[in-house]
């Protein structure tokens, strides 16, 4: 019945869609309901004075053009705001102190207007840090071409190294970009399997060492499994992605001869997974921070992007898990914690 009105008022004329101001329309809307009912009483009484029936009119229209301006001004400082908004500027906003529709509607203007203007300034700072990024690798390896080139340097092992190392930089930096916008527009599917936990860990242990020892980083890797953590459901691909970062960040902070360890267990109804080191750790106001994008936290100097950590936490957001860094064990170092949740949680 509700359905079968909503599709009878749809089709009904409106006659009031020319008139261009909700004051007018308000006070039209008055008038003509009131002679409406004066037409009616005058035709059962025999009739009212025209004097008295035009003040009365005349009253409802000035009454309802005064009240309705309270009524309409949201409205008027919301189409301001949404044109100040075209024009790039976010920081208008609507005053909203009524209760009714027009005051949710100010009120979710207003928290429409704060995301935009949030959206917008890591837009910008996306831009700024980029152009940062790229600049600084794009900028050594011009460098070292130019000695080459110029016959300044000689191509040595030692020199070809050093332009390697900023190409991959360079590579490292875009894939990392593509990743996060693949993961972002939902490009990036799970590819979920049940994996052996063990032999999980091991893989991306090897595979850190060789990136440690390749780097010429004197550090220990040692992974340990929980019985009861075994088997885990999850993206393979992803999740060796996400703990060869931590693996990569966790050798490149971790002083000479000292130890990065990965513990697998159960907790609750998922397997946590810490990944821990024995370097300057990260301040408890800096733990949320560092997995946004392009921020790296205090103790980071150089060879990363500030992108490993925002794809970590999206790819586990993909897992139903989460990402965070905890007090380390024993107070020293840092120590970032994987969950994942039971198969039956994905489901």
């Amino acid at each position: 019945m509700t359905d079968r009105f909503a599709r009878l008022f749809a089709v009904l004329p409106r006659p009031l869609d020319p008139v261009r101001s909700i004051k007018l329309k308000l006070g039209i809307l008055l008038v003509s309901s009131g002679a409406a009912g004066l037409s009616y009483f005058w035709l059962q009484i025999g009739g009212i004075p025209p004097v008295t029936s035009a003040i009365a009119i005349g009253l409802a229209l000035a009454t309802s053009q005064v009240l309705a301006h309270g009524m309409t001004q949201p409205l008027r400082e919301m189409t301001a705001a949404a044109r100040a908004m075209a024009r790039g500027d976010y920081s208008r906003r609507v005053r909203a102190t009524s209760r009714d529709e027009v005051g949710e509607l100010a009120t979710a203007f207003n928290l429409m207007a704060a995301d935009l203007a949030a959206a917008d300034q890591q837009r910008r700072e996306m831009i700024a840090n980029v152009s940062h990024e790229l600049r600084t690798p794009i900028s050594a390896l011009q460098g070292v071409l130019e000695n080459l080139v110029d016959g300044v340097a000689e191509p040595d092992p030692a020199t070809l190294r050093t332009a390697l190392t900023q190409t991959e930089r360079l590579g490292r930096l875009v894939t990392e970009l593509l990743d996060l916008s693949r993961i972002e527009a939902g490009a990036q599917p799970l590819k979920l399997a049940i994996l052996d936990v063990p032999d999980l860990l091991a893989d991306v242990v090897a595979e850190a060492e060789v990136m440690a020892a390749g780097a010429g980083r004197d550090v220990r890797l040692d992974a340990f499994t929980r019985p009861d953590a075994a088997r885990v459901v999850a993206d393979r691909g992803r999740l060796c992605q996400v703990l060869v970062n931590l693996l990569d960040n966790a050798t490149r902070h971790s002083p000479p001869g000292g130890a990065v360890t990965v513990i697998a267990y159960r907790n609750g109804a998922g397997v946590t997974i810490d990944v821990s080191d024995e370097g300057p750790g990260i301040a408890p106001a800096d733990r949320a921070r560092i997995f946004e994008r392009f921020t790296r936290g205090e103790r980071a100097t150089g060879g990363g992007t500030g992108l490993g950590l925002a794809i970590a936490r999206w790819a586990m957001d993909l897992h139903g898990g989460t990402i965070a860094a905890v007090d380390p064990p024993g107070g020293r170092g840092c120590c970032v914690r994987l969950t994942l949740p039971d198969a039956a949680a994905l489901n």
